[in-house]
């Protein structure tokens, strides 16, 4: 059984004429994605700052946004905590904008920067190109975070669907690696298991 909230939502896209993603070509796919929130989304939250960065990757820049959250108190930290945020999406679809208002949310509700990374997408960027694409963001948080006002001993990586696998294997290579101390995981609804064997698979693979 879906949740009244996600059932409404699901409710909501038919009655607007919004069609599966599985029907359209990737480049309509990210327009639409894009423009229902519009109608999925609450009104994006005041924070601090936002602030268009970039880092370099194996394949060239990789766009970020840095979002700092609103503190009650008036002091400003010198160094904050940081979660490096990889947006979800299929691996397809998504970039900064469709994530916008939850980073948002997330930097004030955390008390935390959130950094938001504009990671290579498939079709035009097979396997591994957003993996490497987080990595080297992550690995850039933490050798700049001085410069940034970043806490380098509490970084975190978090992402919903697909961001949250592109999360999870950035903490296993970070945790192989043994170079880069990563102080929590944000796993929401995380793709982690390529097998998709569970009961909730077959009562909700329709409508």
């Amino acid at each position: 059984m879906l949740h009244p909230q996600a059932r409404a939502l699901l409710d909501l896209m038919e009655q607007r004429g919004i069609p599966p993603v599985h029907t359209l070509s990737p480049q309509d796919a990210r327009r639409f994605y894009l423009e229902r929130r519009r109608i999925t989304q609450p009104a994006p939250p005041e924070v601090a700052a936002v602030e268009a960065l970039h880092c370099d990757g194996p394949h060239g820049a990789i766009p970020l946004r840095l979002y700092r959250p609103l503190l009650t108190g008036g002091a400003v930290p010198s160094a904050t905590p940081v979660l490096v945020y990889f947006h979800g999406g299929g691996w397809v679809i998504g970039d900064l904008d469709t994530h916008d208002t939850l980073c948002r949310e997330l930097a004030n509700g955390a008390g935390v920067a959130v950094l938001s990374v504009d990671y290579r997408m498939g079709p035009e960027h097979r396997f591994p190109a957003a993996v490497d694409d987080c990595l080297a963001a992550t690995y850039w948080v933490q050798r700049q975070a001085a410069a940034l006002r970043l806490d380098p001993r509490r970084i975190a990586v978090g992402g919903d669907s697909a961001g949250g696998n592109l999360a999870a294997v950035v903490a296993l290579a970070a945790r192989d690696a043994g170079d880069l101390p990563l102080a929590y995981q944000l796993l929401i609804y995380p793709a982690t298991d390529m097998r998709r064997g569970a009961p909730s698979h077959t009562r909700n693979a329709q409508g």
